[in-house]
């Protein structure tokens, strides 16, 4: 458990799902945005945060069309350092979200940006087709910084429907 001064909940992304997510490799690397809009901690920070295993990750997310709030978060949450290309090590979900959209495909896989493909697809840029630097295998179950009118902005199996209209990642205490 974090006690205080151990770890402070974090912001690391914020997205109204207008575009803006589609940025090179160095800009995610130290973060971009503004916090009340949107937003990327930064991958060498969230790298450096979560190497003590001292938080859990929460994603809240906003259903395009109902406007209902969904959660999800994980128990275990760490991103290696740019040496291991940003890994994802992501497990023990639980939420109202109804759907693990992120460790079934997303758990062990490298980060990619447009200018960096790190995914599995063979012949397809998931960073540059979703337009969104992620975690992507084969691309995605979720896709939280992608753009709501492209439709690419989603968690899948959302109730009601898998579109966005915004979603926040957190770094919360253990």
């Amino acid at each position: 458990m974090c006690s205080v001064g151990d770890c402070t909940p974090r912001l690391i992304q914020q997205n109204d799902g207008s575009g803006g997510f589609n940025r090179p490799w160095a800009e995610y690397k130290v973060g971009f945005g503004d916090p009340s809009g949107n937003y990327w901690l930064g991958n060498d920070l969230l790298s450096q945060l979560t190497a003590k295993n001292r938080y859990k990750l929460k994603f809240e997310l906003q259903q395009n069309g109902t406007g209902n709030w969904y959660y999800a978060e994980y128990s275990t949450f760490r991103v290696q350092s740019e040496a291991y290309i940003y890994k994802l090590q992501v497990g023990g979900f639980s939420g109202n979200a109804s759907f693990d959209a992120l460790v079934l495909l997303q758990n062990g896989e490298k980060f990619s940006t447009m200018d960096r493909d790190n995914d599995q697809a063979p012949s397809f840029s998931c960073a540059v087709g979703f337009g969104g630097g992620f975690w992507y295998a084969w691309c995605a179950w979720c896709s939280v910084n992608g753009v709501r009118s492209t439709g690419t902005f989603y968690w899948w199996n959302l109730p009601g429907g898998r579109h966005l209209q915004y979603s926040r990642m957190w770094l919360q205490c253990k």
